[in-house]
């Protein structure tokens, strides 16, 4: 049987501690581990220096080192601290394969053949990752990629033909299977050379489909070939200048010209994109940057207007009223360049629910791009609906073209209702001793049926206010004796509320109320804890309040359509 092709394997010692080092600033050199299920996956050198192995309690290595470093196991986290270490890798070689976060593997003969040999490329492959990504990493060549992993954790280039006897000494723990390590060593098979020698045959009936892999692996047979991955497409386009650019119609053309190259490159890998990074840089070395989001597939011509209307806010730039544009630049701009983000496949716009999108809709995204290219994204915001207990809680603003997800978890979106048939309307109870306000079982009509909001632990009851005031309004409530209103902290309310005074305005009478709702948030947190009471009321007019009680200081929050 013919050997398996010989494999070069990158090794990353204590992948799992360095990641965390990179992503969370976890300092490497300190005693760390990284656990999971309670268990120790990962150490640093300090720490194995300490005793600490793989496997440990947390409590029995926190007993070995009083002053470790926790933390815990993050399998994303190591991914994607390690995609800069196999961007580095296909500096050097192409067709690498993730192993997993901390080991990639290539096919070992074509780096020989132009690097000058294994020893040579094995060189400099550690030296390339070391200068880019000032990460420590060991190479092993051997026939297959087991043996390649085993031998990258010596550093070591095993000879052609000799992976066998390479593994042979190897304790059967090498395997990574334990319940299978734990079987073979009770039958008396300590090496991966006393498993080898057993039939196949016996090794599949005996231990079954994963046995009889981990066989082969003992034999130097791997169970298939490298799945080498595709290196991402450079996308970007750039535009070198030796004239500086400091007029805004040599900008204009600039722009359409970078466009029409980057959609093109787009579309001979049949993707799109849905944001659009413009960076710049002057004459004189000062570097712009602004990243441009769209709800919908960016064309050539998108794209050449928000080019252009990036340069013209740059270009035209200058303090501005209240200091709300930015600083024209010192200099013109000698460097343009367009990173396409977001990127997918091309599949068309999603039509709106009742047709195309329409040239209207587009002509005000338009205004609106443009805008924000002179002012800024912040300048343009829109209003996302979400999950809270107020409803100043359930609304967040995004800057126009951002990703419009809510802060917090909310209910599904609702169809729209015409106001004929918008349920929930505060209206006063005809009961005089009822205390309350007439609603629809906080259920919502629309388009035929009716659906049922999931409840917010702690929020009002529908439906929500048509206006919510930035800044809630002081106010005070009487009882019919003319005495304030109190709401103890058992949520008792000492008289029915009778009248509504709003700031120096004159008192109204109410007709109807409902509450208290109260709310305890963020206990835990001194400095944020909040604790108050919310009531609806009606007044005799028809105006509907949402009032809250905090501290003994009425106030009112928002208004009812």
């Amino acid at each position: 049987m013919s050997a398996p092709p010989r494999a070069l394997l990158l090794w990353c010692p204590d992948w799992p501690v360095l990641a965390a080092e990179i992503v969370d600033g976890v300092p490497a050199t300190d005693p760390v581990v990284v656990l999971h299920a309670n268990r120790v996956v990962a150490c640093s050198e300090r720490a194995r220096a300490e005793g600490i192995r793989r496997g440990l309690r947390r409590r029995e290595a926190q007993g070995r080192c009083p002053g470790l470093t926790v933390v815990d196991h993050d399998p994303g986290r190591d991914a994607r601290a390690f995609e800069p270490v196999v961007a580095a890798v296909e500096e050097v070689v192409a067709g690498i394969e993730v192993i997993r976060p901390g080991a990639c593997a290539t096919a070992a003969r074509g780096p020989s053949r132009y690097l000058g040999g294994e020893e040579a490329a094995a060189e400099r492959i550690v030296e390339h990752v070391a200068q880019s990504c000032a990460v420590e990493s060991q190479v092993g060549i051997a026939d297959g990629v087991f043996a390649a992993g085993l031998a990258a954790r010596e550093g070591r280039i095993v000879p052609p033909g000799g992976t066998a006897e390479f593994l042979a000494g190897r304790p059967v723990e090498a395997l990574g299977r334990p319940a299978l390590a734990d079987l073979l060593r009770r039958l008396g098979i300590r090496t991966l050379g006393d498993f080898a020698a057993l039939s196949a045959g016996d090794v599949l009936a005996r231990f079954g489909s994963d046995g009889a892999l981990a066989h082969r692996l003992a034999a130097g047979r791997d169970d298939r070939p490298l799945a080498v991955r595709r290196p991402p497409a450079d996308l970007t386009v750039t535009a070198e200048h030796d004239e500086p650019i400091d007029r805004v119609d040599a900008a204009a053309f600039v722009a359409r010209t970078l466009a029409e190259r980057l959609h093109e490159r787009l579309a001979a890998y049949g993707l799109a994109c849905t944001r659009l990074g413009i960076e710049a840089v002057t004459a004189h070395g000062q570097e712009l940057h602004r990243v441009w989001r769209h709800d919908g597939l960016l064309t050539a011509a998108a794209i050449a207007d928000r080019v252009r209307w990036q340069l013209d806010g740059w270009l035209s730039g200058s303090n501005g009223r209240g200091g709300a544009r930015p600083t024209r630049p010192t200099a013109g701009i000698v460097r343009l360049r367009l990173v396409p983000d977001g990127v997918l496949a091309q599949a068309g716009l999603q039509p709106g629910l009742w047709g195309e999108t329409g040239a209207e809709r587009e002509r005000a995204h338009r205004a609106l791009s443009r805008v924000q290219g002179i002012l800024g994204p912040e300048a343009v915001v829109t209003a996302v609906l979400g999950g809270g207990r107020s409803p100043a809680d359930q609304v967040r603003l995004v800057p126009w073209g951002d990703e419009r997800a809510p802060a917090r978890p909310g209910p599904p979106a609702l169809p729209v209702v015409p106001p004929a048939v918008r349920s929930g309307a505060v209206v006063p109870v005809a009961s005089a001793g009822s205390g309350g306000v007439a609603r629809r079982d906080g259920h919502r009509i629309g388009r035929g049926r009716v659906v049922v909001e999931p409840p917010w632990p702690g929020r009002i009851p529908p439906p929500s206010p048509a206006v919510v005031l930035p800044t809630p309004l002081s106010a005070e409530v009487h009882d019919v004796a003319g005495e304030p209103v109190v709401v103890s902290a058992r949520l008792a309310v000492s008289a029915a509320p009778a009248r509504l005074t709003v700031g120096a305005g004159r008192p109204a009478e109410i007709s109807g109320w409902a509450g208290p709702w109260p709310v305890d948030e963020r206990w835990w947190a001194p400095a944020e804890a909040r604790r108050r009471a919310r009531f609806q009321v009606c007044l005799v007019d028809g105006t509907a309040l949402l009032l809250a009680v905090e501290g003994g200081q009425w106030l009112v929050e928002a208004i009812y359509d």
